[in-house]
């Protein structure tokens, strides 16, 4: 069923990523002038999807703008080319967030790899203005990968925030929450964020205790995801509960419902609760619970 899980269509088709020739300015001149390499312009942190998909150009048909060396794949060099929103070409509404080009990723789009890797570095180049060190400009360098201050020296690289995703089962059930911020309807796996020193099972057990109140023993690995949203890897647990009293923290979390299948199923089949039914690992989380395609629709 591995292969079924929506999550996994994010991890398909990878790219070599071509780190030896970051700082071989021969080598990306050249690849930036054979006309067979392809092009994707990020405006800000935004796609542009003129048809409903990811629209890519040949070097000589770009904007000016910082180039990124996304890699290679089948004998094609792709890059990335970061635009100040202001001088991105085309309507303003074709440019959509990385959301916005769920419905292509969730059509099994072999494009996600590609996009997941220059929206993820356009994501650290909109947040990393400055030096953290000293406050000094920042100049990019290793072909998109590395920002190095001009008065300390100091290199910066991009970030990556590890978080654990975890259905939380107990004999045949799952436990749900939702956050204070959703609609009434939306209900999902919890999540959190790693704190320094931890480890990922730690974060399993301390997250859903901190905002559910359930105990958590054992934990067990189930995948992971990029999630450039704006700089996540997802790294989803199932982990079992020792108890179902519920007492939610009322801050993040608002409400949490322990669901039997049947209770479950029933649920989303009415629209009584909606759950992801997209790319997300989330998605894949209740899907393996559940045994299969989910019932109703989503979010």
């Amino acid at each position: 069923m591995d292969r079924e899980l929506p999550h996994v269509a994010l991890s398909a088709h990878a790219h070599n990523r071509e780190g030896l020739h970051r700082t071989d300015d021969d080598w990306l001149a050249d690849r930036w002038a054979d006309p067979s390499s392809l092009v994707l312009v990020v405006a800000g942190t935004r796609l542009r999807l003129p048809d409903g998909t990811p629209e890519w150009v040949a070097p000589s048909e770009t904007p000016p703008g910082e180039r990124i060396l996304l890699g290679e794949r089948e004998g094609v060099t792709r890059f990335a080319l970061v635009v100040d929103p202001a001088d991105a070409p085309g309507d303003r509404e074709e440019w959509v967030s990385l959301r916005g080009a769920f419905g292509y990723l969730m059509d099994g789009g072999a494009d996600a790899h590609w996009l997941f890797h220059a929206v993820g570095l356009a994501e650290w180049l909109w947040a990393t203005k400055f030096c953290p060190r000293c406050g000094g400009d920042l100049v990019l360098q290793a072909a998109g990968h590395e920002l190095r201050c001009t008065q300390c020296g100091k290199a910066q690289f991009p970030r990556t925030d590890p978080a654990v995703i975890m259905a939380v089962v107990r004999d045949e059930s799952i436990l749900l929450g939702r956050q204070r911020v959703w609609p009434p309807d939306r209900w999902s796996t919890l999540a959190g964020f790693v704190e320094p020193g931890e480890t990922f099972e730690d974060a399993v057990r301390r997250e859903v205790m901190e905002e559910v109140g359930v105990p958590v023993g054992q934990v067990d690995y189930f995948g992971n995801q990029p999630w450039p949203l704006p700089a996540s890897l997802m790294v989803g647990f199932v982990a079992h509960a020792e108890g179902t009293d519920i007492q939610v923290d009322g801050s993040e979390i608002e409400e949490a419902r322990w669901f039997a299948r049947s209770d479950f199923e029933r649920a989303v089949a009415d629209g009584e609760i909606k759950v992801p039914q997209g790319v997300s690992i989330s998605s894949s989380l209740l899907m393996s619970w559940y045994g299969g395609p989910l019932p109703g629709s989503g979010w």
